[in-house]
């Protein structure tokens, strides 16, 4: 049965050892590719600074046929078929051919925990990997030096186990986001691209259930968003309680380096322009866990599966790229022009077409196959 330990003080014993699959950060992309190795009968480890479920950063919203195919949905908050958007000169209701859910996070990092039945310890990594002379990666943590023969790093943008690619802010290619979470309730998830509040990015409104998830998102590091969400906010007529925020990756990075793994943030796994994070961590990590149960099952070499799980990364280089291009075009669009051209996904024809090919970029039934046949070849998603 998979164990949880939260330790502190002279409670954080030594973890000192040898594991078969060392997965650090348990958020959405580690927890998604442990759950893959589930019945492997492998020694795998996760670890987290925090512990599981404790520390939100992200709006939490997802399309809901992620959650229906994941065995996700008792996580749900409120759903919707409708995002309406305003703007300097309007505002338009678009209509979403699928439906997108707002989730609890705790709830949610907690269901897909108990698909795994892999060893969860809080620890934090001190530093980078170091490959050792038998093949095998090593990790230094405040509980000790940890080895294993995979180890995948899905701690975040800071990309903690390859530093020589790492990258810091404000000189990265990282957004700038930060939300409140007031008590209230509304019918509509919103989203205002409006200059007085940020001048190239947006801001949201996200409800869930008996709160509201309202912030802003600078696609410019070195703007800061803090007063631009209490602006926000106060035109709302809301508070500004609970805090929270982060960076966030626009750019698509390496999926590995030498013997390591990495996924949802740490490999740039969050869609430019829209800042989507969670859908393209939890796509990659249950993609990247197919490769390592194959590892582990016999299938196949880690060698194969750092091959394998790079090119399945670089076929969607392409969409990546093509957001990013968009989102970098956005702030140079007249508000009057930007009206315009956001009015064509009024139609419903056109709205079905755009956000079919964005739902495509890391498809729900994806999640729906590694369900049902456990470890499906990695096919790329369409073009």
């Amino acid at each position: 049965m998979a164990t949880r330990s939260t330790k502190r003080g002279s409670e954080k014993t030594d973890l000192t050892g040898n594991y078969d699959v060392l997965v650090c950060g348990a958020s959405f992309a580690g927890l998604a590719a442990a759950s893959m190795l589930r019945g492997t009968g492998a020694r795998t480890l996760v670890i987290d600074r925090y512990e599981i479920g404790e520390r939100q950063t992200s709006a939490c919203a997802i399309p809901t046929a992620w959650l229906e195919n994941l065995g996700l949905l008792d996580s749900e908050c409120q759903r919707f078929e409708t995002v309406l958007v305003h703007t300097p000169h309007g505002r338009i209701e678009m209509p979403v051919p699928w439906e997108f859910s707002t989730f609890d996070y705790r709830a949610l990092c907690d269901l897909l925990w108990g698909k795994c039945d892999s060893v969860f310890e809080t620890a934090k990594v001190e530093g980078p990997a170091m490959t050792e002379a038998d093949g095998s990666v090593s990790v230094e943590t405040d509980r000790g030096r940890i080895t294993a023969d995979l180890v995948v790093d899905s701690l975040g943008w800071r990309r903690v186990l390859d530093p020589s690619s790492s990258y810091q802010p404000p000189e990265g290619p990282l957004s700038r986001g930060l939300e409140v979470h007031p008590a209230g309730s509304s019918p509509n998830l919103e989203v205002w691209i409006d200059r007085d509040y940020v001048p190239a990015g947006y801001g949201w409104s996200f409800p869930a259930g008996d709160e509201l998830r309202v912030g802003v998102g600078s696609f410019d590091p070195r703007y800061h968003v803090r007063q631009p969400t209490e602006r926000l906010a106060d035109d709302l007529g809301l508070g500004t309680d609970g805090w929270q925020g982060n960076w966030i990756p626009h750019r698509l990075r390496d999926a590995t380096s030498g013997p390591i793994f990495f996924a949802g943030d740490s490999a740039g796994h969050c869609l430019p322009l829209t800042a989507e994070g969670i859908r393209p961590a939890l796509y990659f990590g249950l993609a990247l866990g197919t490769e390592l149960r194959a590892v582990l099952e016999g299938r196949q070499t880690r060698e194969r599966a750092l091959t394998a799980y790079h090119r399945f990364n670089e076929a969607h280089r392409p969409h990546f790229e093509g957001m990013l291009a968009a989102q970098r075009a956005l702030p140079r669009i007249h508000p009057r022009v930007l009206k315009t051209l956001l009015s064509a996904f009024g139609n419903r024809r056109f709205s079905t077409w755009a956000f079919g090919r964005y739902l495509d970029i890391a498809p729900p039934e994806f999640a729906k196959v590694l369900v049902d046949a456990g470890r499906p070849a990695l096919d790329p998603a369409p073009a």
